[in-house]
């Protein structure tokens, strides 16, 4: 366990020296964030009034609200998945030694639009299958689900490097995903995921501050102090999600460069990268 930890602390580090060299890879992920709440609001306020969340409409899939749900899944993941790349684009210019402008990230996700939307396709049935399975099995059918959602996230976990970097098209990306996984670090790769781990444990120290905050401002009886704990509360929490964010993207890259280029990248030493995630 103190092995994992210490391993997940000294990859953030790698990834945050990157990070802390460009932080204008921060815009993607903030651009992202941004879009897909737009995205939400236009698409679920007029479901809501059109009465698709009432008790009487919930469990009942029409053809209706199955178009609905999956041009909401479309949009959504075609927003993601092109800020992510433009991501990912960016930190390998930055990677191989480049200075990386927005406009390169958002030139080299733009260049990709079709594959792009192609993987945003194939990734919007895959959410729509599982949601409809999640809702429909039991308490012991959910953990299937959910184990199947995991092995997903897995085996596309280099698909936005690989569609960025390679003029390929999604099926063939998430093909050479898997045959990467395979080949470089098996099935540990989850218990290894160190970005994840640590910032879910710095997600939780910030939530124990609010709470440990937010206590004396309810006595105070101050609605602005109140206010302001909250606020800063929820600015933390988002902040640490657009810098984790950030971080996956550079890490994916790095990973990527290692797996298919045999190459470290700065700050990677190529054995952490190794045992990071070492096969069975």
């Amino acid at each position: 366990m103190f092995e994992k930890i210490s391993r997940s602390w000294t990859l953030v580090k790698a990834s945050a020296a990157v990070l802390q060299e460009d932080r204008k890879l921060l815009v993607y992920p903030a651009l992202s964030a941004l879009c897909t709440v737009i995205v939400a609001a236009s698409f679920l306020v007029p479901a809501a009034f059109a009465g698709v969340f009432t008790r009487q409409m919930s469990g009942h899939f029409t053809p209706g609200r199955i178009v609905l749900l999956f041009a909401f899944y479309l949009v959504q993941y075609f927003i993601i998945i092109f800020f992510n790349s433009a991501l990912v684009a960016a930190a390998l210019i930055r990677l191989r030694g480049g200075e990386p402008t927005l406009a390169d990230g958002f030139n080299a996700a733009k260049a990709r639009l079709p594959a792009i939307l192609g993987y945003a396709a194939i990734s919007a049935t895959v959410g729509m299958v599982l949601r409809s399975l999640q809702e429909r099995a039991g308490f012991l059918g959910r953990w299937v689900v959910g184990l199947i959602g995991l092995a997903w996230s897995l085996a596309t976990f280099l698909v936005v490097p690989i569609l960025v970097n390679s003029d390929v098209g999604p099926v063939d990306a998430i093909k050479r995903s898997v045959e990467l996984l395979k080949r470089t670090w098996g099935e540990n790769l989850i218990g290894n995921a160190g970005i994840g781990v640590v910032f879910g444990l710095l997600s939780v120290v910030v939530i124990l501050l609010g709470v440990f905050l937010i206590i004396p401002a309810i006595g105070s009886h101050s609605a602005v102090a109140i206010g302001v704990v909250i606020a800063l509360l929820v600015l933390t929490v988002i902040l640490l999600a657009l810098v984790q964010t950030a971080l996956q993207g550079i890490y994916a890259a790095a990973i990527y460069r290692y797996a298919e280029e045999g190459a470290s990248s700065p700050g990677f030493d190529r054995v952490l990268i190794a045992d990071a995630f070492q096969p069975k």
